[in-house]
């Protein structure tokens, strides 16, 4: 058994002694916290109390065999001792992918992140690819998801959209895809035929409640401003715009997708948290120096982690050294072979790291 799963289903078994607790029950905000962590445990607890009860069975199996000198009961408790030996050797793959998963398999929701990088026009373009391609793989894995903000261009491309996805294993999946995308192609413009390079980011923030990441009033500086849009489109005469400044991070969040306000705001702290929550958890991987993590999973979005080449049709990504020539399937939300092997590499690190 692995030390970490064995912690996670001790915390899994104390949450659920507070759910029948009338302090927590009387209290809406813990009560609410509680469930969704319990929720999120829910999977690693009922794979850790299938293993316990499969060693206590292959134990008494064991007792059986070195007590019992009838020969057919020995013979019998023989294969029932073959049977839970097997049993014990599969679950332990499932044991490893739990553990080398890490946190990431008890969160379930997270912020997905787009903008435009170098390359004017055609980053633009680029970066609405981006967000169609993540759409389509999120509608087909049938999770939910909130466009929280949204910014056009007068192209048709995006400078930058922000979108709330939840469902199981949202965030475990698409934690590896923060980084600077590059694109190269023939934009619609070009004349002369000449192949351009252009580059959108891309950030996976892992969604924070207000329990987990708590902000005080005092530490925030909110401004209220017109929003503007591509060709005088969705123009506000109002001052529904939100920015919001977290002043000790010194982290700035606008929104001004909606005509309310208060929505706007709503929306923008949601944000706020999960920036919070990601520079908090990239501080402590960086006081690890833990090696896996300046292979993958860094989440610098000024790292170039893929490469989009559209006269080839192929994507290669550099972290890992995988080249899919398979451009068009990827790009209308075929992204399970990249998402698979970024999710195998970084189980084998974890694994080795553990040896």
């Amino acid at each position: 058994m692995f030390p970490s799963l064995e912690t996670k289903y001790q915390r899994f078994l104390e949450l659920e002694r507070k759910l029948v607790d009338p302090e927590i029950l009387s209290d809406q905000t813990k009560l609410l916290a509680i469930q969704k962590e319990y929720g999120g445990l829910k999977k690693v607890a009922a794979v850790v109390k299938e293993y316990h009860a499969l060693v206590e069975d292959l134990e008494a199996a064991q007792m059986m065999l070195d007590e019992e000198k009838d020969p057919k009961a020995k013979e019998y408790a023989r294969k029932e001792l073959e049977g839970y030996e097997e049993k014990l050797e599969e679950m332990q793959v499932t044991l490893e992918d739990l553990a080398t998963s890490g946190d990431s398999i008890t969160r379930g929701g997270l912020i997905l992140e787009i903008r435009a990088g170098t390359g004017g026009d055609e980053a633009s373009l680029f970066a609405n690819d981006l967000y169609e391609m993540y759409t389509r793989f999120i509608d087909a894995r049938g999770w939910k998801r909130e466009v929280l903000d949204f910014q056009p261009t007068e192209m048709g491309g995006i400078k930058e959209v922000i979108v709330a996805v939840s469902g199981e294993g949202a965030f475990h999946e698409l934690q590896f895809e923060s980084g600077g995308h590059r694109v190269q192609r023939v934009p619609e413009t070009e004349t002369q035929g000449r192949i351009h390079t252009s580059a959108a980011t891309v950030a996976v923030l892992p969604e924070a409640d207000d329990v987990e990441i708590e902000i005080r009033d005092e530490d925030l500086q909110i401004d209220t401003y017109r929003a503007s849009g591509p060709g005088g489109q969705k123009v506000n005469k109002t001052e529904s715009a939100i920015r919001i400044t977290h002043i000790p991070t010194e982290t700035v969040v606008t929104c001004q997708d909606e005509k309310s306000q208060h929505k706007n705001k709503a929306r923008a702290m949601k944000v706020l948290r999960s920036r919070i929550l990601e520079a908090q958890i990239q501080k402590e991987a960086n006081e690890r120096a833990e090696h896996r993590r300046t292979l993958i999973g860094t989440g610098d979005r000024s790292s170039r982690i893929r490469t989009y080449n559209f006269p080839q049709g192929r994507v290669t990504d550099h972290r890992i050294g995988l080249t899919l020539h398979k451009l068009d399937q990827i790009m209308q939300g075929g992204l399970d072979e990249l998402v698979s092997g970024l999710l195998e590499f970084d189980r084998q690190e974890r694994l080795n790291s553990q040896n």
